[in-house]
């Protein structure tokens, strides 16, 4: 009977994500199939990936900070930041300069985060709601609001703009390296596993060992550091930097990755799961989009989706 309830619990509960998204992408995919091109047309297929690939970027590192008890505010003005700084970069200096420049931002800004909060001891909330609000102004004043263009071709193709293959955008090939990556990494590397033990139980992870101070600090770099690579593809898929690149796209993470099964409150976490969830997220705006709904009524019916789907997944957890 244990054994029974144990299978359903694991078939159920861990695998709500791809239930959702496969009946989701069934009911979109006969309710608009006379709309336009349809929704499973190349085309609008490729420009979902586009639009999602860079949220599942940023939600693989919040797969990590959430896992390990934390959360990480900041990331959409990393983005903002890490853009402008890759472009004014790349326009002075060239290609590689802008792109070491881009992750250096990330990198600065998570080890701040990750300083505030393993060993200042600052709530990790109160923390990265601090950088966020203080590198947003930091965005908004480097560049006195104006956009930064960036000219460079290669930049332009191979970070962001690019295609190959016809139709089939290089977002993809990011998004599907980042993630495999962070799945080995969380999965099966015991970095991953100490992840989880300092979100599950911080007290027991210490006493086995790990050094949770270190862990967390680890955590918030590999947030920033994707937050940076989000804002270097960004700045190439939209041709330059700009200080709203990245506004509020912290909740669009934070929604996908719990979504896809990772537990606010640490010691479970899912990178392949928060992948599913960008994507489900892509697919509903895409849909409501096609449905002919205007942008407040979009709004409504996404945060419905999302408050049912978290409430389902969090009830299907617990039994």
């Amino acid at each position: 009977m244990q054994a029974k309830k144990t299978a359903k619990k694991f078939n159920f509960s861990n695998y709500m994500i791809y239930i959702a998204f496969v009946a989701l992408l069934i009911i979109f995919s006969v309710t608009l199939k006379d709309m336009g091109n349809g929704f499973l047309s190349p085309g609008n297929v490729w420009n979902i990936i586009r639009q999602t690939s860079l949220i599942a970027i940023l939600s693989v590192g919040m797969t990590f900070a959430l896992g390990a008890g934390q959360i990480d505010l900041s990331v959409g003005s990393i983005v903002a930041v890490t853009s402008l700084t890759s472009a004014l970069v790349v326009q002075s200096y060239g290609l590689v300069p802008g792109l070491l420049a881009g992750l250096g931002v990330g990198v600065v800004i998570g080890a701040i985060n990750g300083v505030l909060i393993a060993w200042v001891k600052i709530p990790p909330f109160i923390a990265t709601l601090g950088t966020q609000i203080l590198f947003a102004g930091v965005a908004r004043t480097m560049t006195g609001l104006k956009s930064i263009p960036i000219t460079n071709n290669a930049y332009k193709f191979w970070f962001g703009g690019g295609d190959i293959f016809g139709q089939v955008p290089l977002l993809l090939v990011w998004m599907a390296v980042i993630v495999a990556l962070g799945h080995i990494y969380l999965r099966k590397r015991p970095f991953g596993r100490q992840v989880i033990a300092v979100g599950g139980n911080p007290k027991a992870a210490l006493y086995s060992g790990i050094n949770v101070k270190f862990t967390i600090f680890k955590v918030m770099l590999l947030s920033g550091v994707l937050a940076a690579i989000a804002g270097i593809l960004w700045a190439g898929r939209f041709g330059g930097g700009r200080y709203s690149l990245g506004d509020a796209e912290e909740t669009s993470a934070i929604a996908a990755a719990v979504l896809g099964g990772t537990s606010i409150a640490g010691g479970k976490a899912s990178v392949l799961g928060a992948c599913v969830g960008a994507i489900m997220m892509g697919m509903i705006n895409n849909a409501l989009v096609m449905y002919g709904l205007d942008v407040y009524q979009q709004m409504i019916i996404r945060g419905l989706i999302i408050i049912v789907a978290v409430a389902v997944t969090i009830n299907a957890e617990e039994k």
